[in-house]
């Protein structure tokens, strides 16, 4: 028996050492487990856009409003699938609240041009005048 000692004392054998190696081995099998399913649990929370790249492209502040634009044109506010009017109403509740708001808008690189236009038209037609289109900096 490793790591144990024996004693003479009957046919008794006293344990006096613990095999840690198969708590080590579960414990490694627990944890790729749980890193895995955390990647399914994350990725369906987020949108999916191809941002298209440029070099003059940086880093943009904290936005209180993300309009964002799927290539097949779907519309969604803050992470949500919305139409236009549920921005407009909603843009026109916190300007009306005296909130200084600035867009950024993510489009698709497959979106439509005259889709984005239309939204960066409508953005600052409603009183939002600081907005920033995202792109993918590399």
């Amino acid at each position: 028996m490793a790591g144990g000692a024996k004693f003479d004392e009957g046919d008794e054998d006293i344990i006096t050492g613990i095999n840690v190696t198969p708590l080590v081995d579960i414990t490694l099998v627990l944890l790729i487990i749980f890193m895995v399913t955390a990647s399914y649990i994350i990725a369906p929370q987020s949108i999916k856009v191809d941002l298209p790249k440029a070099k003059s492209g940086g880093p943009t502040g904290v936005a209180t409003l993300a309009i964002a634009l799927d290539k097949d044109g779907q519309l969604y506010l803050n992470g949500k699938k919305t139409d236009e009017e549920s921005v407009k109403v909603f843009i026109k509740a916190e300007v009306a609240a005296g909130h200084d708001l600035q867009a950024v808008i993510s489009a698709d690189k497959y979106t439509r041009h005259g889709l984005v236009v239309r939204v960066i038209d409508m953005v600052r037609q409603l009183g939002v005048s600081k907005f920033a289109i995202s792109v993918d900096g590399g």
